[in-house]
């Protein structure tokens, strides 16, 4: 955490690795993170996020702040973990309001991957 805050930038450490610590995938789970998933998967999943849903081949969720600071603030938060996981979501912003939607665009669909982001994120709101 930044004085005011905020986090550091990936790959500066001033937040002592907080950014990589929250995700990490390698070997064969990361392979197996990438492989689409199931409907059935999908809705298990899903259920398991609160404030999570499906948007077509995506998962979205909508989280509002009280100012529009905190919603950039959760934002740069946000593509800290994308950056350190290598899996980034779509964004958008609407003064305090910010959507969250994540898919594996490469396997055109859910993945693990895009759940395990869901997960982290909702650690960081």
């Amino acid at each position: 955490m930044l004085p005011g805050g905020g986090k550091a930038h990936l790959g500066d450490e001033r937040d002592g690795g907080e950014a990589r610590r929250l995700y990490d995938v390698s070997g064969y789970a990361a392979a197996m993170a990438r492989e689409r998933l199931s409907e059935a998967a999908i809705a298990a999943k899903l259920e398991a996020l609160t404030g999570w849903k499906r948007a077509g081949e995506s998962i979205e969720r909508t989280w509002r702040f009280e100012t529009f600071l905190e919603a950039v603030a959760f934002m740069n938060r946000v593509f800290a973990l994308a950056e350190a996981a290598d899996h980034h979501p779509d964004l958008l912003n609407s003064w305090t309001k910010v959507r969250v939607r994540f898919t594996t665009h490469d396997r055109g669909g859910l993945t693990e991957l895009d759940f395990k982001m869901a997960a982290k994120v909702d650690q960081i709101a």
